[in-house]
């Protein structure tokens, strides 16, 4: 079982950054698949950044590429999401997501991702 909590939400307002944390517990950390997604208000949820076990292979959705970064340190258990130039629409409850087995950016099932965490609000203000 892997146990993954979210912190760094917050308010900020549009061009503004925010860096998101996911710490795991529970299981080696480096052998998991980490990402993230977000869902806003009235929309189905959406991936946004993954990175492979070794932390060398990364992948964003078009909306956040060039904007995001996900990385992870395998010391602490932790994967980020660095958001820089925010705009209104990242606005969002924002989940990191695990896997034992394989990429998360690969599952079109998102509810056969193996682990959640409770997520964490961003919102951003024009």
């Amino acid at each position: 079982q892997v146990h993954l909590v979210e912190s760094g939400g917050g308010l900020v307002q549009a061009g503004g950054s925010l860096r998101l944390s996911c710490a795991a517990s529970g299981r080696t950390f480096s052998i998991l698949y980490m990402g993230w997604f977000r869902q806003a208000p009235g929309k189905e949820r959406e991936f946004v950044a993954d990175i492979s076990s070794s932390g060398r292979s990364t992948r964003y959705a078009d909306s956040v590429k060039g904007r995001f970064t996900i990385s992870r340190d395998n010391a602490k258990n932790t994967v980020y999401l660095q958001m820089n130039s925010l705009k209104p629409e990242d606005t969002a409850v924002y989940y990191c997501a695990a896997d034992l087995a394989r990429r998360i950016k690969d599952y079109s099932d998102y509810s056969r991702i193996d682990y959640w965490g409770q997520g964490t609000q961003v919102t951003v203000s024009s």
